[in-house]
């Protein structure tokens, strides 16, 4: 009875996985391979598939780090290069990590997090992008300074 009952419950989890997987790939990658549309499930299947569970608006906001050189040259950091973690089946930096670092609040101890890991930059400016339409005009981003990293005033 109980390895009847294991039987069942595998199938079933396979069967929707199956099912899952098809509605998830079904618009953007199995009808273009079909070449016509597919049907769609009458099941509780979002058309959103795996990020069913969030909120996707029209605008993107991400943060942005420059450190700027004695001569005044800013050069944007690589944000991979500034949280050094490595990546498990996923990616911090893309999953815009580094936007926490906009608060007004976390200013100070990153600002000196980057002097101590950037030795090599004067300064840092700390720069918040947005898409303003990502479908629209997915190439028009905008910037706005959030804060700037001064160098420490040195003794009289």
């Amino acid at each position: 009875m109980l390895v009847r009952r294991s039987v069942q419950i595998t199938w079933f989890v396979i069967l929707w996985m199956l099912i899952f997987h098809y509605e998830t790939l079904r618009a953007n990658y199995l009808t273009p391979l079909a070449g016509r549309p597919l049907p769609k499930l009458a099941l509780l299947f979002p058309p959103a598939g795996w990020i069913m569970f969030f909120q996707v608006d029209r605008a993107y906001g991400f943060a942005e780090v420059q450190g700027v050189r004695a001569n005044g040259e800013p050069v944007r950091l690589d944000p991979h290069a500034i949280f050094e973690t490595p990546a498990v089946g996923y990616d911090n930096i893309h999953r815009n990590v580094l936007v926490a670092v906009l608060s007004k609040g976390y200013a100070p101890s990153f600002c000196r997090f980057l002097k101590r890991k950037f030795p090599e930059y004067e300064r840092f400016t700390v720069l918040y992008g947005v898409y303003p339409d990502v479908v629209a005009a997915p190439d028009q981003t905008r910037y706005a300074v959030a804060y700037r990293c001064e160098p420490e005033p040195r003794g009289p």
